[in-house]
């Protein structure tokens, strides 16, 4: 085109007006296909769903589907950090509840009437009997059948009674004056804020619809605590996962 053009008597107006010409015409076949993506998202996601981000977003195309994004790869990074504080939790009871009770198999006897697990003994029941027509019963496949529920229930008071209110050694550097209520209220805050990411919910923004990474930034420093009063070294516990302090920053500057 330029070399015909230039036969017929190149010049600057001319480059320009044909340059200005073609990129009008990409900007408007990117601006239909983005518009198609955005029109897709809004069908595969729901209007009810895509337009909460939307309102966190100015009702900017192009930053909801960002945001939303966003909102996934940070709920990917936490899911790692909060399934590895989830195993260390269901563990440290277990190795904990073994030896308070002297027995290996303490979740199936826990399980008898008055027992520290009598509320849950016909799921146990149920679990136990799947794993033993199967020939592959055994402790460590029982510890992780059950929920993380389950696990934080045994910090309320009743559990805690029963068991012999001493759940709380399994957290040998917890702050000083820390009491079972307030044990089992942060772990079923960490236990909501998981459930939240399982459901798909947003992490991202607040209550106002505001872009707000607060609520994420609590709940890590809560489980990083956690972890801490478990006598471990978050940093070193976290290395095994992608850590959100990245995606965090990414949406901190959304804002």
């Amino acid at each position: 085109m330029l070399v015909q053009q230039g036969q017929q008597g190149l010049t600057l107006a001319n480059i320009g007006i044909n340059f200005y010409i073609c990129k009008k015409s990409l900007a408007f076949k990117l601006l239909n296909l983005y518009q198609m993506k955005y029109d897709e998202c809004l069908q595969v996601l729901s209007p009810a769903r895509l337009n909460k981000y939307a309102q966190a977003s100015g009702y900017e195309k192009a930053k909801t589907l960002r945001l939303y994004q966003c909102n996934i790869k940070l709920s990917q990074r936490f899911y790692g950090v909060i399934g590895m504080f989830e195993i260390m939790l269901r563990n440290a009871i277990n190795a904990h509840y073994k030896q308070y009770f002297n027995d290996d198999n303490w979740i199936i006897n826990q399980a008898r009437p008055n027992g520290l697990l009598e509320q849950e003994a016909s799921e146990i029941v149920r679990i136990q009997r799947t794993y033993t027509n199967m020939g592959v019963y055994n402790n460590d496949k029982m510890v992780a059948s059950f929920t993380f529920g389950f696990w934080t229930y045994l910090f309320t008071r009743r559990n805690y009674r029963i068991g012999g209110k001493t759940l709380l050694q399994i957290f040998p550097n917890k702050a000083h004056g820390l009491k079972q209520t307030d044990i089992y209220n942060q772990l079923t805050a960490i236990r909501e804020f998981r459930n939240r990411i399982a459901h798909h919910e947003p992490i991202c923004f607040n209550a106002t619809r505001a872009i707000d990474t607060k609520y994420a930034k609590e709940h890590y420093e809560l489980i990083r605590t956690y972890i801490e009063y478990m006598g471990f070294d978050s940093d070193s516990v976290l290395r095994m996962v992608e850590k959100p302090d990245s995606i965090l920053k990414v949406i901190d500057g959304m804002k």
